[in-house]
């Protein structure tokens, strides 16, 4: 059966070498990965980090968002992007979705703003980007950051421009194995402000400023002052040298992923049972290919009896006890009952029958 996920790995000639250099915490590589993705997203601002989690919690810090402020948040996401929240005690408030996307709706955002959040997360379900404007220019008109959440969505585009480049505060990806590009694990953080971008990169690295941290004969130094509450989050040259290689195929990877997806629309495109998920002037990464089934039961099975593995990938985070707020939503609901991805990913080659 051809899977929904599978992780990508480049040649890494120099695993070894690395393993065996004795420098294996941040350096040469991971600034080379950073400079890539700088180059990539067209932006200045890129920090990486050791972990997606990390990737999160050093955007909320250097953000100063803390125990018990209020986080608008969409339901619709991996934990991995909900997790971090509660873990330091931030408190979450779900918004509901447009069930045609599920991203977050703007018109329920703008009916939560009276509580006073401290951050909108918008996250951008399965690689399919949400309404990025109508998102961020709630953000502006009530001063409030937005914090785009590309957990899947590295390399989709609005508008002819990369997510991490289109207005937002703040963007995160993820790394990890089944994303593209990845590390093993890890994340990266792009900051639209260079004086946010330059105080995280003092909370990426427990708050110390390395030009200063030591003294003449490489002591550590009592000079150096530790004046912010900061997370031990920089990458290892391992992963971050993976990424470089990674990055070197992101575009060959993508690209096959979207010829995949122009099969499925090819496909279906007769079918009144299934529906692609289609949002104006966007062009998704195809980390899976998304649709809206009448029967989703039914339809995942019949394409798993085809020999792709549908799913219906995320369940809506509201219902879990652990983030104290199982609020029913209609646009969550809706969506949740018609999803199904199927698999688009570059290690098959979709085609017509």
């Amino acid at each position: 059966m051809i899977p929904l996920y599978k992780p990508f790995m480049p040649e890494t000639p120099l695993v070894n070498e690395i393993l065996q250099s004795g420098s294996l915490t941040y350096g040469k590589y991971g600034r080379e990965f950073e400079s890539m993705l700088t180059g990539y997203f067209s932006t200045n601002n890129v920090i990486v980090t050791n972990t997606f989690n990390m990737a999160i919690l050093v955007a909320l810090t250097t953000l100063d968002i803390k125990f018990g402020d209020t986080v608008i948040v969409s339901p619709m996401a991996c934990l991995a992007s909900t997790q971090p929240l509660v873990s330091v005690g931030i408190k979450i408030q779900w918004a509901d979705v447009d069930p045609q996307t599920g991203t977050l709706c703007p018109d329920s955002v703008r009916n939560l703003m009276h509580l006073g959040p401290k951050a909108i997360i918008h996250n951008h379900y399965c690689g399919h980007l949400g309404h990025i404007d109508a998102i961020n220019s709630i953000g502006k008109e009530f001063g409030v950051p937005i914090i785009d959440d590309g957990i899947e969505a590295f390399g989709s585009e609005y508008r002819g421009l990369k997510l991490g480049n289109l207005g937002s505060d703040v963007t995160v990806f993820s790394f990890n194995p089944v994303r593209i590009p990845n590390t093993l694990d890890g994340g990266a953080i792009i900051f639209r402000d260079s004086v946010l971008f330059e105080k995280s990169k003092l909370i990426r690295d427990a708050g110390i400023d390395r030009k200063l941290f030591r003294d003449s004969i490489g002591e550590i130094s009592a000079d150096c002052d530790i004046k912010l509450v900061a997370h031990s989050a920089t990458p290892m040259e391992l992963n971050t040298y993976i990424g470089t290689q990674q990055m070197d195929n992101v575009d060959r990877l993508i690209e096959k992923q979207r010829k995949n997806a122009v099969i499925w629309d090819e496909k279906l495109n007769n079918n009144a049972d299934i529906n692609p998920i289609i949002t104006a002037d966007v062009f998704p990464n195809y980390w899976v290919y998304g649709a809206l089934a009448k029967n989703k039961a039914e339809t995942i099975k019949q394409f798993r009896e085809a020999g792709f593995y549908a799913s219906g990938v995320h369940i809506n985070n509201n219902i879990y006890s652990v983030f104290n707020s199982k609020i029913n939503l209609k646009g969550v609901n809706e969506f949740m009952n018609h999803f199904v991805a199927l698999p688009c990913g570059w290690w098959f080659d979709n085609k017509l029958k």
